[in-house]
């Protein structure tokens, strides 16, 4: 493999692992002023009525940080503008249009004639999980003892460590409501975890 290659993927893989950060607002503008070319109701329905141009880079950003692809911006927007007229914290946001890009997720992990295993996070876990989560006018956090979350974090390395010695990608899955709260648990120790 020569150097240039070496550099390139490199890079790639740099880019790749912080394009959230490289989204700009601009950039933002840029894509909402592309759909508002063809679906200009759609537009003028979420900007800046419902979100501004910083809330919906910030559902983008969350979008692109756990690897999922943007490109379908009339599902994104539609289903801002279809729940933000109930919240606007952008991580509630972000959870709508996971489930609007349900299909696209899925086939990403699970290829059409292809066996995949996953981890089904434990119920009692879950409950634990949406018992700990506070709200504030600020949003939502987790207010979990830390001998618990370690337990939790010891768990989920276990059961990682499992799959990847079987050669499989780590995939967890947990009820729509508590998948974001888990994710904010786990991200710092495990970036690439499904």
């Amino acid at each position: 493999v020569d150097p240039p290659s070496i550099i390139a993927t490199h890079l790639t893989e740099v880019v790749r692992n912080n394009i959230d950060s490289l989204l700009t607002r601009q950039d933002v503008q840029n894509l909402i002023n592309n759909v508002q070319e063809a679906n200009t109701t759609l537009i003028s329905e979420l900007v800046p009525k419902l979100l501004t141009v910083g809330e919906i880079q910030k559902v983008l950003q969350n979008l692109l940080r756990e690897g999922i692809s943007i490109r379908d911006l009339i599902t994104i927007f539609e289903t801002l503008a279809d729940n933000a007229t109930t919240t606007r914290d952008t991580d509630v946001l972000t959870e709508y249009v996971r489930q609007s890009l349900k299909r696209a997720i899925s086939n990403k992990y699970f290829p059409s004639n292809e066996m995949t295993s996953v981890v089904t996070l434990d119920p009692k876990i879950e409950q634990e999980i949406m018992g700990s989560v506070k709200q504030t006018e600020q949003g939502a956090y987790i207010n979990l003892a830390p001998e618990k979350m370690q337990d939790i974090l010891n768990s989920v390395k276990d059961e990682v460590d499992k799959m990847e010695e079987l050669g499989k990608n780590p995939i967890i899955v947990t009820s729509p409501i508590v998948r974001m709260y888990f994710k904010k648990i786990t991200s710092e120790q495990f970036r690439d975890l499904t």
